[in-house]
């Protein structure tokens, strides 16, 4: 691209999210413009300025900015050295009624857990291959963005549900090579998505996508020793490709497949 600017934009495979924008701008400024989206912003590098509905904000590494749909807004660099950015674009409806005007009112957020869950939600998405994980990272972000909007952030609670994790882990174990959606195990469950995955994660030590993934390993270590090839087992086990497979069996294993059955 011109000026030495970096862009990579994509529609990942998950619900909720109609674009990811990672972007890298020595001098573009971007003219006042709206988008039909929620847009939840994090800085890399460098330092952003933008007027939102006629007023002037800052966006900082720190901070996380969610900007509301169809209000005008646009955006440049404070530095000489422009600035880098990563970008979801949630669709309107992913975040509750009448909030619009109090992300106009506060579009800056000032919350290091949700940035390091933006983060880490961005570290899968590029991956694209970890569809569970992708979609228990967005509803606790979903949440926590909600909270702020509200003015109702608080921290989780240690309470319990022993309940909702069984019935979850019945419903994982039961589609292990098809795999399910965080939706459709809210449905059958019949709790929030969000609140799945904070009763899995403190009922077993672990989020219900690790869990997934564990059981998935071990499914594949049963082909693998009835002496199928391992491009064969990893779609058998549920996984994306061949690699998909090598990457979590060496990480669970040490060691890779092919070795796993080595004489």
């Amino acid at each position: 691209m011109s000026g030495g600017a970096q862009v990579r934009a994509w529609r990942p495979g998950i619900g909720g999210v109609v674009e990811v924008l990672h972007a890298y701008f020595p001098s573009h400024a971007y003219p006042s413009h709206t988008h039909d989206a929620w847009t939840v912003l994090i800085v890399d590098e460098g330092v952003v300025q933008y007027d939102l509905d006629h007023r002037e904000h800052g966006l900082a590494q720190a901070q996380v900015s969610l900007l509301p749909p169809n209000v005008p807004h646009d955006g440049r660099s404070v530095r000489p050295e422009g600035f880098r950015k990563r970008v979801l674009y949630l669709e309107p409806d992913r975040l509750g009624d009448g909030l619009v005007g109090a992300a106009v009112d506060q579009p800056e957020l000032v919350d290091p857990m949700l940035r390091r869950r933006i983060h880490q939600l961005h570290g899968v998405l590029a991956d694209g291959r970890e569809e569970l994980e992708a979609q228990s990272r967005l509803t606790l972000i979903e949440e926590r963005l909600e909270q702020h909007l509200r003015k109702r952030v608080t921290d989780p609670t240690d309470q319990r549900d022993a309940g909702v994790a069984s019935r979850l882990r019945e419903v994982l174990d039961g589609h292990l090579p098809t795999g399910i959606t965080l939706d459709e195990a809210s449905k059958l469950v019949h709790a929030h998505p969000a609140h799945l995955v904070r009763a899995f994660s403190r009922e077993y030590g672990m989020p219900p996508h690790r869990y997934l993934t564990g059981r998935r390993v071990d499914l594949a270590r049963r082909y693998l020793l009835e002496g199928r090839p391992a491009a064969e087992v990893a779609t058998l086990a549920g996984f994306y490709d061949q690699s998909h497979l090598n990457r979590h069996f060496r990480k669970m294993l040490g060691v890779s497949p092919s070795r796993f059955v080595r004489p």
